[in-house]
């Protein structure tokens, strides 16, 4: 349920109703706007009498909301959502570009790439350490060796990084790392995000393979309503009968989340594609959808990367590519950090 306050309300009327809807057993989830305030009632609202709030002087309307997610809701919370990392906007017309390799795999290799990446214009450093893998035998990444590594190359930059989290236990050693990424494969690993939401970290959390777009807000929901709304949402592509590609980037998930959710969104054509050609023109694409950045993955050495070279750029086709998307961006009212 939504409660619209009228602009020139009383301070002590809207504490005293806010106070009255907890004492009904609910949340109530805040959303000061320029106009309004947006009071959104988080729990069985049946309990509220409708008629009763309506004739409230400070109450401009009120509105059941029929979707089960709340806090990521944009009724909820009308204004987009900024996310500050390391003082790069996620949000709010503000296009951010996470570069970096699939894995980290030595000192040398995560240094040079993070170096080439932030020069073509990339603002934060991706890097994996624990891989979920289809094969068991396949390599698994660095574990904590690879924080380290990509820790060092945060030092040797100033460049923000971001890496893949697959389990509660290894929180502790995800200090420093400014950006908590929850891969596809544990979208729906509720005991996790839960656990996430109860940090301030912001969160990167991707589409499941096979996931609608109302599981993926269910699985940001979680999160938030432990406490943590600095949730940015991931397209990967999803699984369908197509073999062409790895995935099946669904860009239309974009202009949906935009009408849905105040969250961020971005877009990581690298995975979706599973093919390195088919990234320039499937980010240009995500730009022009409202994509507020991208996620892509970048080797000085795909040929022998030892995860993903496949999908991977090298540095010279980055830097074309965000030149690009730099021609694109005020054709669609976003603009990044350095333009």
């Amino acid at each position: 349920m939504i409660v619209v306050i009228k602009k020139d309300k009383d301070p002590k009327q809207v504490d005293s109703l806010i106070n009255w809807i907890k004492g009904l057993g609910l949340g109530v989830h805040v959303s000061e706007g320029e106009n309004s305030t947006v009071l959104g009632l988080i729990g069985d609202t049946s309990k509220v009498d409708i008629g009763l709030v309506r004739t409230l002087d400070i109450v401009e309307s009120v509105t059941r909301v029929q979707e089960p997610y709340k806090n990521a809701n944009r009724k909820f919370h009308p204004a987009d959502t900024v996310i500050d990392v390391g003082g790069h906007k996620f949000g709010g017309g503000s296009f951010q570009i996470i570069a970096g390799p699939c894995s980290v795999e030595s000192e040398r290799q995560i240094i040079e790439v993070a170096q080439a990446v932030k020069r073509a214009g990339a603002t934060i450093l991706r890097g994996g350490a624990f891989k979920p893998r289809t094969s068991p035998y396949a390599f698994q990444g660095l574990g904590v060796d690879g924080l380290k590594l990509l820790k060092k190359a945060k030092q040797e930059t100033g460049m923000p990084i971001i890496s893949e989290i697959m389990s509660e236990e290894h929180i502790d050693d995800f200090e420093g790392v400014d950006i908590l990424q929850v891969g596809a494969r544990n979208m729906q690993n509720f005991d996790l995000l839960k656990r996430l939401g109860r940090l301030k970290t912001p969160v990167l959390l991707k589409r499941g393979l096979a996931a609608t777009i109302e599981e993926w807000l269910m699985s940001a929901e979680y999160i938030m309503s432990e406490g943590n709304p600095n949730v940015i949402l991931c397209e990967r592509g999803i699984r369908t009968y197509e073999t062409y590609t790895r995935n099946t980037l669904d860009i239309s998930a974009i202009p949906i989340l935009k009408e849905r959710t105040h969250l961020p969104v971005i877009v990581d054509p690298s995975h979706a594609s599973g093919l390195s050609r088919l990234v320039p023109p499937l980010s240009l694409a995500s730009v022009g959808a409202g994509a507020d950045g991208l996620m892509i993955e970048v080797h000085n050495d795909p040929v022998h990367a030892l995860c993903d070279g496949a999908q991977s750029l090298r540095p010279d086709q980055f830097d074309g590519m965000v030149k690009a998307i730099d021609m694109m961006l005020p054709a669609v009212g976003k603009h990044r950090d350095d333009k």
